[in-house]
């Protein structure tokens, strides 16, 4: 079976919708680190207390990252049945539409339940979005469009808080963030009945509807490859959320009320180094190779990250200076695998490896984050101490490094 190519026309729709995808996917990520305090007293009332807050943003961000884990694997092995472009859509209305259900809850707990939902599709839509434009852009072209498509998840987070500049959050003005991240739902809908679909899956669709892609992962001529996968996949996410984002509501508890957007400043800081970092990421990992970036990378990661935790603090001249140079650091990660991370799989179960190994980080992470909020407790909400101890996990990608074969290998 034959199926005619893309034009230049459709190619480039489909790096645009798989970017604004990404980017409201960037929102649902940056929405509670820049929230949660102002949600839960709101919602907490009189019984709010600093360690309550931290406990309960380890709690939100644990929810949403187990709805991600399990959203990535199945709605990932969705993509790899029904097609990329479908499971990406169904992916952003799940995030949308749940997001937008938030200013309706009374409680924390509804709360928590809610972004497990969200958690769902923004899971959903990393596996599809890469799928679908590693096999809709020529070799030639693929680290630019994976750049622009890993930029997009950080651009979210950037756009988000220069929002919440402009209108600060607080416990009596949150409401309206929520009501801005279902907007996507719209795009969801477009994406569904719109966007065409990937050539090489339409290809191989016949040949492959018998099987489940999940099971084909674990045979003896794939196991060795997705083992690999979720190593080098996980290590960059369990950092990311165990220690890097404590900076924000170390930055919120700080600036104190009298400076309400602080908070929104250092992410936004943070957030344009990750826009520009996930972006040369996948430059830098062709340039230099597999082994080598990602040994560098993990490097850096860990040094920015303690120094930011240690060397600075809130407030104090540097610390917005290395808040940028961490996020642009640690998210060059994203930007590697968003170029390496697809081509390891064949195109009959590409979205379910990308989202299995993408996404087993998640489960760690939820667990990860949970174990950080109770050392944070432990530790009488000492944010810098529970960020420089988490820091660690970036240290194992410099031994995980070397357990990257070179190209020729990988070739499948």
């Amino acid at each position: 079976m034959t199926t005619p190519q893309l034009t230049p026309t459709a190619r480039i729709s489909i790096l645009v919708a798989v970017f604004l995808g990404l980017l409201f996917d960037g929102v649902e990520l940056g929405l509670m680190p820049v929230a949660s305090l102002s949600v839960s007293k709101s919602l907490m009332g009189d019984s709010f207390t600093p360690s309550a807050g931290g406990d309960w943003f380890a709690r939100f961000t644990a929810a949403l990252m187990l709805g991600a884990a399990i959203g990535g694997i199945f709605l990932g092995q969705l993509g790899d049945k029904i097609g990329r472009s479908r499971a990406m859509g169904i992916s952003i209305l799940f995030y949308s539409l749940f997001a937008a259900l938030g200013p309706w809850v009374k409680s924390q707990e509804q709360m928590l339940f809610l972004r497990f939902f969200v958690g769902l599709g923004v899971g959903g839509m990393w596996p599809n979005g890469v799928a679908l434009v590693a096999e809709c852009w020529p070799k030639t072209s693929k680290a630019f469009a994976s750049g622009i498509m890993s930029a997009g998840l950080n651009a979210g987070i950037l756009l988000l808080s220069q929002l919440a500049r402009i209108w600060p959050i607080t416990p009596e003005s949150w409401k309206w963030l929520f009501y801005f991240a279902g907007l996507p739902a719209l795009l969801g809908l477009v994406v569904l009945i719109a966007l065409p679909e990937s050539p090489t899956w339409l290809n191989k669709r016949p040949s492959t509807s018998q099987k489940t892609p999940l099971r084909e992962l674990f045979q003896p001529n794939l196991i060795r490859i997705t083992l690999l996968a979720i190593v080098i996949s996980s290590i960059p996410m369990i950092g990311a959320w165990s220690a890097s984002k404590w900076m924000i509501p170390w930055a919120d508890k700080v600036a104190g009320p009298e400076m309400a957007d602080y908070k929104a400043t250092t992410q936004g800081w943070w957030a344009l180094g990750a826009t520009i970092g996930s972006f040369l990421g996948a430059q830098l990992a062709v340039i230099l190779g597999r082994q080598r970036s990602y040994f560098l990378i993990s490097l850096g990661s860990v040094a920015l990250t303690i120094a930011m935790f240690q060397a600075t603090a809130p407030l104090q001249p540097l610390f917005h200076t290395i808040v940028f140079a961490q996020g642009l650091v640690a998210t060059l990660f994203f930007g590697w695998l968003a170029v390496f991370l697809p081509e390891l799989f064949p195109t009959d179960v590409r979205a379910t490896g990308s989202g299995l190994a993408y996404n087993s980080g998640r489960f760690a992470t939820a667990a990860g984050v949970l174990l950080a909020g109770f050392l944070f407790t432990s530790l009488g909400g000492n944010y810098p101490q529970v960020g420089t101890i988490c820091a660690l996990i970036y240290g194992l990608g410099i031994f995980a490094a070397v357990l990257i074969p070179p190209a020729e290998k990988l070739q499948l």
